[in-house]
């Protein structure tokens, strides 16, 4: 059975490993090259790749956009997951239950269903005065309110069953302290949490920075507010056949660059949340 593991194991590791090298591999070559011997090492490191990539596909901008969309997008996530997962799963009330069942719904419910109808809210949400375009279409904050919609379900139930097993004799030691609530969690369960809240918001990161269809649909009209994933595709579609294969494979590198960073910093962590929560 052990055997049968690490065969298995060492299987995905070649499925998951040799596109990201190929990528990477592919984006210092020339199109002749990359065209040629798929897996022939490249004759120089054609850096200009990832220059031509940066300046003139724009993808810098389009990459600063994406930084700033996923920073407040999972920000907003963690803190509104984390304070309405911390109720749900500490405190009973009427309707508990029910609430509950409506947030974990939303993982049955992929997002992709709710394009039409969700372009039609973002839009009306840009007509609300004074704070109206800058929420609707063609805004990030639009795009925020809508990474963090999508984000909830799967955050609070992970994060609920998390709380759970969380001690209480901590938290009830501080309210007889005189301790609030607020005060309780954000000082002392929250800190409790710590492996859970990290492993969720490295798997809310990778989600709202790979996310292509959603952006797609509320950012078409604005090509300067555009996130990578559509700065990308724009590479592979504005010239058909002529693309500029060498810099799509560059921009595709710069966009896997910073993930593996974020997943190589945090990898015990992810492990030691995951770990925590299945042992509890």
């Amino acid at each position: 059975m052990a055997m049968l593991s690490h065969v298995a194991l060492a299987l995905w590791t070649i499925l998951v490993a040799v596109p990201i090298i190929w990528t990477f591999l592919a984006s210092v070559k020339s199109e002749d090259e990359i065209f040629g011997d798929a897996w022939s090492l490249p004759a120089a490191l054609r850096l200009d790749n990832w220059a031509r990539a940066w300046e003139q596909a724009h993808i810098g901008q389009y990459m600063l956009n994406s930084i700033v969309v996923v920073f407040f997008g999972v920000s907003g996530t963690m803190l509104l997951g984390a304070m309405a997962a911390y109720v749900l799963s500490r405190y009973e009330f009427r309707g508990s239950k029910a609430l509950y069942l409506l947030f974990v719904s939303g993982l049955a419910f992929p997002v992709y269903l709710a394009l039409t109808p969700l372009f039609f809210v973002v839009q009306n949400m840009g007509r609300v005065p004074v704070i109206g375009p800058f929420i609707g279409l063609n805004s990030h904050a639009g795009l925020v309110l809508v990474y963090i919609a999508y984000s909830l379900p799967f955050t609070v139930f992970f994060l609920a069953a998390f709380f759970r097993t969380l001690p209480t004799a901590v938290a009830e030691a501080a309210f007889v302290d005189g301790a609030s609530h607020t005060r309780v969690f954000f000082q002392i369960m929250l800190p409790m949490a710590r492996p859970g809240i990290v492993s969720i918001t490295v798997f809310n990161i990778l989600g709202q920075w790979n996310q292509y269809q959603i952006p797609l649909v509320l950012l078409a009209g604005a090509k300067d507010k555009w996130v990578l994933t559509q700065g990308i595709a724009d590479i592979s579609t504005a010239a058909g056949y002529d693309a500029d294969w060498s810099a799509l494979f560059a921009a595709l590198s710069m966009a896997i660059l910073p993930m593996l960073v974020v997943y190589t910093v945090f990898q015990r962590q992810i492990q030691a949340g995951l770990t925590a929560g299945a042992l509890k």
